[in-house]
């Protein structure tokens, strides 16, 4: 199965880094009106599902990051998920 996104492993490494379970990085969402449920927000972080500008938006928020900090420093896997955007 093809990764989903990109910013899932980022999003998982930021939020433990933060010191926040799932359910309380859910709620931080939920508070900027994102109503994230834990089981969504584990699928994000395993890369099963997509994530929107809007979503990617609010998770950045919710992390106290801006946006391009989501975004593995990793320029391979950046061009490994544009090579398999058009599949």
């Amino acid at each position: 199965m093809k990764a989903q996104n990109i910013v899932g492993p980022q999003i998982r490494r930021l939020r433990n880094a933060a010191n926040l379970t799932q359910e309380q990085f859910s709620a931080r969402c939920g508070v900027l009106g994102w109503r994230l449920s834990r089981s969504t927000l584990a699928k994000i972080e395993a890369q099963v599902r997509c994530v929107s500008d809007a979503e990617l938006f609010v998770l950045a928020k919710a992390l106290r990051k801006e946006v391009d900090q989501l975004y593995s420093t990793d320029r391979s896997a950046i061009l490994v998920q544009l090579r398999h955007s058009d599949e």
